[in-house]
């Protein structure tokens, strides 16, 4: 007993004592709590009801003479009593079994206020003779399903089993002890054991423990101990352990046998549990007091005690203990609340004692860390500092962390920080701040082991109780690559673990051989990330993989034939040429690789383009260029502090190395210009009409890196001559300006003619001496008869470099023709005007003479002629009976007749609309001809009979402006 400790975690109720009310007028011979009443069975039959703070409810006469035992049943509002009533025959028992309903009272008009005795049972009959009863005790297996049993004095007990109510019941009987001494086999105490299906029953004598498994048929009865205990030294703890007091020590039993004991000296006069407490009404028999103690065996201590008389009961309700003495004075104790309780441990620096009370009472677990952290605090002001850490690695997910961090790090205590650091990140409860610090520790304890079990040492892959960003970061920091390389690969961060390769260890290498082994759509990623270091450091390897990831190799084999949609699902060239943008040549390898293999790709017109830009620039190496000129002003500076010997002789060194340099760089200029001449061919077939490149954009290259052959093309394909001719008169190229207009000007070939007007207006305008080129060009000019010969004249005129020579056979050529075609037109004029004469004769005849027909034959028919007939001015004869109805034409002559007013009406409606006059004048060779043609015509000069007339018809005036 010295050995526990003494606190006060209880506290007597009521301010001091209390006592059983005045209307409780008999002895107290049995007490039962439940349901919110405490129910005291009385020497006189009487049981009286009392609430909270032993107020006097309402009493009624149970029994007739006394109430020996009674229960209050949990699940229902029922008393069941044990009492003697009146004995009506010598043969009849006077102890009997009562069942009151607590919520059905007597009706009004009767004498006094009583629940109803809903069932009376004899318990002696024949079968089961008359003993003294010592115990009693009722489980509720399933309402209303009772089970009762009896203590006797004589080592049996009866058990009543069923619906008491309505008196469906079965008896049997367990038989304990079978000697003769009743003081040894009396049963003294009875606890039910309800463990799943399994009913056991606890029977105590004052010389054995015993156990009865009631689920058998019969019921098995086992032997625990050889020792028990006497009447009120028996209780059940919530454990559903049997618990037996004796003079020596209080013994715990289970279903195997005796459990743990405590030895507490003392006769223990009664036994009860309370929440996981033990209590005892010890006799001390040294100096005849009563103590009550309640024990906290979990804690071992006594959380309180008290000196009090005789007590006759011991019963907890309403959260209280209550002793009731045999002098009807009673105590109520009750509990602190857990506040009070650590209060007053930590006032003694008893920070164990509250830990294990917060504990063995099933706080919650922020009240336990805040002990925790109190009794850490105080180890930690007493420089105990392993174990302050290791209370404070308890208080993890509770307490802030940067509480124990701070504290801590200001005592220089790295060890301790760093294994609370590890199981914040076991529970993965740490946070980016806390990786970074744990890994500091790390590397500052250079404890690799750690390290490596920190970093590796987990299972499971993306599982990962840190920060893998922070993690990296910080090993990076402190030069551990290999582990920050591992955990960026366990965690699948490539661009990381890319990092730490490029930019760390140079292994340019392996980053390509990892970034090989990645998935397509993630090696796509990275390569734009990290291709421009890669392509500087291995440019062959690099195209290599992104040949991969951008065609089919590969990926062909598995799935057969290429297909257009699955190239479509490829990466395209375009999305990683930002990564070439300090290095064209390799971009041009790369795109020409790519195009050489994949004639279908959806972006061939930026490949192209791209490609184009490459080709046509005039200096593919322009960073080399930057830095060859730094190199220039770094020789000028030096030049200007040594001698002239050693400048000529640094000049003429340096001009043989730019002259080398320049050599080759003309040499590779050329080669791509042709490559860029082929790929504006192939990408523009004729069966195209849209090249596979922007066209735009290829004269604008063109035109900024000079590049003729590719411009003329181009000019060529769009039908753009004008401007192919331009080309060649800016660079002053005769032979190919006229070669050009050959090919370019010949109709019957689909050309422009009037290229030759414009080679012979740059001739005119040219101010040098080109009779060789003008003599050619007038021989086209001529033999198409593109320009008037005065025009032709007006154009070289303006040349002074040109004689008359050059123009003088072309004119007398062109005189002689033109005095034919003059010769032909008076001849076609005299011709005209005899048919014009002509036919006014024969307009003056038919006028003014008869016509005699003579024709025999009918011109429809060619049968003779005869009655009635119909003639013809035109001389055609006809029978009346080969001509329709009313028809007043002559046949033969009427179509011809028809087509030339047709004719005319078409002419006539021609001349009203100008646009096609003045489109025809435009195009034409000769706008004059056009002219004369619509006056011959007699469009243009039709008189009007007025203005109103010519308003309607719309005709022109002969006073017309043409």
């Amino acid at each position: 007993m010295y050995q526990w400790r003494k606190f006060e975690f209880f506290e007597e109720k009521t301010s001091g004592k209390c006592s059983i009310p005045e209307e409780v007028t008999g002895k107290i011979n049995c007490c039962s709590s439940g349901r919110g009443k405490i129910a005291v069975g009385c020497d006189d039959g009487m049981v009286n009801l009392l609430d909270r703070g032993l107020k006097f409810n309402y009493g009624f006469q149970a029994h007739a003479t006394s109430v020996l035992f009674l229960q209050q049943l949990k699940q229902r509002n029922f008393l069941m009593t044990i009492g003697e009533d009146e004995q009506t025959s010598p043969q009849l028992s006077p102890i009997c079994l009562k069942v009151f309903d607590l919520d059905k009272m007597q009706p009004e008009g009767s004498s006094t206020t009583s629940p109803v005795c809903i069932q009376i049972l004899r318990i002696f009959t024949n079968q089961f003779p008359e003993a003294k009863i010592t115990s009693f005790l009722v489980l509720e297996e399933a309402p209303p399903i009772l089970l009762i049993s009896i203590g006797l004095d004589n080592g049996c007990i009866y058990c009543i089993k069923g619906d008491i109510a309505r008196e469906r019941i079965t008896r049997f009987k367990l038989q304990v002890e079978s000697v003769t001494d009743k003081s040894s086999a009396s049963i003294t105490g009875l606890g039910f054991r309800v463990d799943g299906p399994a009913l056991q029953l606890f029977a105590v004598t004052p010389t054995s423990v015993s156990l009865f498994s009631l689920q058998d048929q019969p019921p098995r009865r086992h032997t625990l101990d050889q020792i028990g205990c006497d009447v009120n030294a028996v209780t059940m703890s919530d454990r559903l352990e049997l618990i037996v007091g004796r003079p020596e020590a209080v013994y715990f039993y289970e279903v195997d046998g005796r459990g743990p004991c405590w030895a507490f000296e003392g006769e223990k006069k009664f036994l009860g549990w309370f929440r996981g407490y033990l209590l005892c009404v010890i006799a001390d028999q040294r100096n005849g007091k009563n103590t009550f103690n309640i024990y906290d065996l979990k804690n071992r201590l006594i959380a309180h005690s008290l000196v009090v008389r005789e007590v006759s009961h011991l019963i907890c309700e309403w959260g209280n203990i209550i002793l009731i003495m045999s002098d009807k004075t009673a105590i109520s104790v009750g509990e602190k609340d857990m506040e009070s309780k650590l209060d007053m441990l930590f006032k003694k620096n008893l920070y164990t004692v509250a830990i294990n009370l917060v504990q063995s009472q099933q706080a919650d677990a922020a009240a336990t860390a805040e002990v925790l952290r109190k009794y850490g605090d105080h180890l930690y002001g007493k420089q105990d500092y392993d174990e302050a850490m290791s209370q404070y690695i308890h208080t993890i997910g509770h307490l802030e962390p940067s509480y124990v961090i701070q504290k801590f790090l200001d005592a220089q205590r790295i060890y301790n920080l760093t294994n609370y650091l590890e199981k914040l990140h076991e529970k993965g409860l740490a946070s980016k701040d806390h990786t970074t610090l744990l890994l500091n520790c790390y590397t500052k304890l250079k404890d690799l082991e750690k390290l490596d079990v920190f970093i590796k040492g987990e299972d499971g892959v993306g599982e990962h109780k840190f920060d893998v960003e922070t993690a990296i970061r910080v090993c990076r920091a402190a030069g551990y690559h290999e582990h920050a390389m591992y955990v960026a690969k366990k965690a699948g961060k490539h661009e990381w673990y890319l990092k730490i390769l490029l930019e760390d260890l140079d292994e340019y290498q392996e980053a390509l051989q990892y970034i090989s082994s990645l998935e397509p759509s993630q090696a796509g990623i990275t390569m734009k990330e990290y291709g421009k270091v890669l392509v500087e450091h291995k440019p062959v390897e690099t195209i290599e993989i992104l040949m991969k990831l951008c065609t089919e190799e590969g990926e062909s084999s598995k799935r057969g034939t290429s297909n257009g949609t699955y190239l479509s699902m490829l990466p395209s060239p375009v999305d990683f040429l930002n990564i070439f943008i300090h290095h064209p040549k390799s971009l041009m390898d790369f795109l020409e690789k790519y195009t050489s293999k994949v004639k279908d790709s959806p972006a061939q017109v930026e490949i192209h383009n791209t490609l184009l830009e490459l080709y046509l620039s005039n200096d593919l190496n322009f960073p080399s260029m930057l830095q060859e000129n730094n190199g220039e002003e770094l020789n000028l500076r030096a030049r200007s502090s040594t001698g002239v010997a050693s400048l000529s002789r640094a000049e003429s060194k340096e001009k043989h190395v730019v002259e080398g340099k320049d050599v080759h760089k003309e040499k590779d200029r050329l080669e791509r210009h042709k490559k860029g001449l082929s790929l504006l061919k192939t990408g523009w077939p004729s069966d195209l009409e849209h090249p596979l490149y922007d066209v735009d954009l290829s004269i604008i290259l063109c035109e900024m890196n000079a590049f003729k052959e590719g411009l003329l093309f181009l000019y060529e394909k769009m039908k753009l001559y004008k401007e192919v001719i331009a080309c060649y008169m800016q660079a002053h190229d005769h032979e190919g300006l006229i070669a050009c207009c050959k090919k370019l000007g010949d109709s019957s070939k689909g050309g422009d003619p009037s290229l030759w007007g414009d080679l012979l207006k740059y001739f005119g305008e040219l101010g040098e001496d080109c009779s060789k080129e003008v003599k050619e060009v007038l021989t086209y000019i001529e033999r198409d008869d593109i320009l008037p010969p005065i025009i032709v004249l007006q154009t070289l005129a303006k040349n002074p470099c040109l004689t008359l020579s050059v123009v003088k056979d072309y004119i007398a050529r062109k005189l002689e023709k033109e005095s034919k075609l003059i010769e032909e037109d008076h001849r076609s004029v005299e011709k005209y005007q005899e048919d014009t004469l002509n036919m006014r004769k024969e307009i003056h005849d038919l006028r003014t003479n008869a016509r005699i027909f003579q024709l025999s034959k009918c011109t429809a028919c060619t049968f003779t002629l005869d009655l009635p007939a119909v003639h013809f001015m035109c001389m055609h004869s006809f029978h009346q009976r080969c001509l329709g109805d009313n028809e007043k034409e002559c046949p033969e002559c009427a179509p011809e007749y028809r087509s030339v007013l047709e004719m005319k009406k078409s002419l006539e409606q021609n001349s009203k609309d100008h646009d096609r006059f003045f489109q025809q004048v435009k195009s034409s060779k000769d706008g004059f001809s056009v002219i004369a043609e619509y006056f011959g015509k007699g469009i243009v000069s039709k008189t009007s009979n007025g203005p109103t007339e010519a308003q309607k018809s719309g005709s022109f005036p002969t006073s017309s402006g043409f």
